[in-house]
């Protein structure tokens, strides 16, 4: 059974969860044709698939250290740092401690993919 997703104008909250962070899990905060926030929690030196969307989209580190790594190089992110992706731009994260990163997707009708090629890969939780 999926979580609810909040509704426009509801107050989500992503602050950090200190000692907390230990076994949460990552969940897609909100959702709309057009935007969706993804909370992502990362264990210490887990890895996700290197993967694209269509638009541009954020990467926040809200606590941890992250590392967004690219095909042209690795921007480590630190507990308040936020990089933002253009559209298309290959990428996957690796957790250099447990950490918790925001990341923020604008969707075309509710939908991060590629429409125009093979093979795309969205964020998904």
């Amino acid at each position: 059974m999926a979580l609810p997703h909040a509704q426009p104008l509801d107050v989500i909250n992503v602050s950090p969860l200190g000692e907390e962070l230990e076994g949460q899990v990552s969940t897609s905060l909100i959702k709309t044709d057009r935007l969706q926030l993804l909370h992502l929690i990362l264990a210490e030196h887990q890895e996700q698939p290197l993967r694209h969307v269509a638009d541009e989209c954020t990467i926040h580190c809200l606590e941890g250290e992250v590392e967004v790594v690219m095909p042209g190089g690795v921007r480590r992110l630190r507990s308040g740092n936020v990089v933002v992706l253009p559209a298309q731009q290959k990428h996957s994260l690796r957790a250099r401690s447990t950490c918790a990163v925001l990341v923020t997707l604008l969707l075309l009708n509710g939908d991060a993919g590629d429409k125009g090629g093979a093979g795309a890969q969205t964020l998904q939780a």
